[in-house]
């Protein structure tokens, strides 16, 4: 499969890019929903405002291929230097490619860039085992877990951050 993706951020008021996001996590999360039996989980539910919200108070990363948005990360880094990453998403036909840890490596980069995150820290669903195995992969162990309910235990996973971080700015993926 050839294939050129750029990773570039995702600006706060790039209405094209957060509506792309959107799409792309309702496609994503589906497989999530049906994993867990619940299809009113927030990536399924979330709205183009709340999702605006989140790119304007964090880091958004995406990775395109042309024009269209096939992957995106999110991320935050907290007072006490700890980045939280969330909502990793890879279009279902660019699984298995590598860029979903490319993303990964690059939001690192792009939040421990100036020191600030000293750790990072990500969650998914007990039973999300190709996340679970992603994670591992890229150095994360798990912390803790919590039960939400007879169907959901949500497992944190976490890494001290990488003193060497570097912005990343712009990435290309030729697969």
């Amino acid at each position: 499969m050839g294939m050129s993706v750029t990773i570039s951020e995702a600006a706060a008021d790039d209405q094209d890019a957060a509506e792309q996001i959107l799409k792309l996590q309702y496609l994503c999360y589906q497989s999530e929903a049906e994993l867990y039996g619940d299809y009113s989980i927030e990536p399924l539910t979330q709205s183009l405002d709340s999702l605006r919200a989140e790119l304007a108070a964090g880091t958004a990363l995406v990775a395109r291929l042309g024009d269209e948005v096939v992957a995106s990360v999110r991320g935050t880094v907290d007072a006490d230097g700890t980045a939280r990453i969330g909502k990793l998403i890879v279009h279902p036909r660019m699984q298995r490619h590598g860029l979903g840890g490319r993303l990964l490596d690059a939001i690192e980069r792009h939040l421990g860039a100036d020191g600030t995150a000293k750790s990072f820290e990500l969650f998914t669903g007990h039973r999300s085992e190709q996340n679970l195995q992603l994670y591992r992969k890229h150095g994360y162990a798990q912390v803790r877990t919590q039960r939400v309910d007879d169907r959901l235990t949500v497992v944190t996973l976490a890494k001290e951050a990488d003193a060497s971080g570097e912005s990343v700015s712009h990435i290309t993926l030729t697969a």
